[in-house]
């Protein structure tokens, strides 16, 4: 039976570099993307606001519209028992009745004037709501229309971008499992505390990837060896010697162009 090949760390430190080349290039695609997905999602919300603003003035206005025609109705029915009592004035017997009826008539203008006033201010109440649907309204096609324009240009980077998008989760979830998981781990960790998520760089021109500080001409030489696994002491980055990456960078550039 054939003896399964041993994993030797330049493998491991290959498989780590592919790893980082997949997951940068999604961060590329989420970058093209931006802040949109969340702009569109604000806006949303801000539509949604709107349309329950609008909802909310509505029912308000049918409601002083309501509250309207009860007064008009009282006024009615007071302007009938103004008639009646005035007809009933005419056959009073006593002074007592007479005054109990002035009293009654009295009470009824009184209710007619209050009425009369109440419907004064509800119809500035509803002039008052008017206002605010229109500007409210005016807002809310102003945000549907800003929304429209997000979405689409939302739709059209993912259209572009989806398909590889997944296409590349799925290929950083399978190199992932190729990977010890002690390896993996710390791998996620460093791309969680490090800029531009970069957990695996090469060395460039004596520094690693993205840094100013030197690393000395003897470690530069332990990791062209490909021996172990050197991390640079100043960034916990995962680094590898400069043909290692320029030779993964061109079997992966091939993979993506497949995608």
């Amino acid at each position: 039976m054939a003896k399964k090949a041993e994993v030797t760390v330049e493998d491991k430190l290959r498989a780590l570099y592919d790893l980082q080349l997949i997951d940068s290039r999604v961060d590329e695609i989420r970058n093209v993307r931006g802040e949109l997905p969340l702009e569109v999602e604000d806006l949303e919300d801000d539509v949604l606001g709107l349309k329950t603003r609008m909802d909310k003035l509505k029912t308000d206005v049918e409601t002083i519209n309501f509250e309207i025609g009860a007064k008009k109705n009282l006024i009615e029915e007071s302007k009938a028992l103004i008639k009646k009592y005035s007809e009933q004035q005419k056959n009073v017997r006593n002074s007592r009745e007479f005054n109990s009826i002035s009293k009654e008539l009295e009470f009824q203008e009184l209710e007619i004037q209050l009425a009369e006033k109440n419907i004064k201010e509800f119809k500035a109440q509803i002039e008052q709501k008017k206002i605010v649907i229109s500007e409210t309204k005016e807002k809310l096609s102003e945000r549907e229309a800003h929304l429209k324009h997000k979405k689409s240009e939302l739709n059209a980077i993912l259209a572009e971008t989806e398909k590889e998008e997944e296409a590349l989760l799925a290929k950083s979830a399978k190199f992932q499992k190729d990977i010890e998981e002690r390896l993996v781990l710390a791998y996620a960790r460093i791309r969680e505390n490090v800029k531009n998520g970069l957990a695996v760089v090469p060395i460039e021109r004596g520094a690693s990837g993205g840094s100013f500080f030197t690393i000395p001409p003897q470690v530069q030489v332990e990791i062209a060896s490909r021996k172990k696994i050197i991390t640079d002491e100043h960034s916990g980055r995962i680094l590898v010697d400069p043909v290692l990456a320029e030779e993964e960078q061109a079997k992966m550039e091939k993979m993506f162009a497949k995608l």
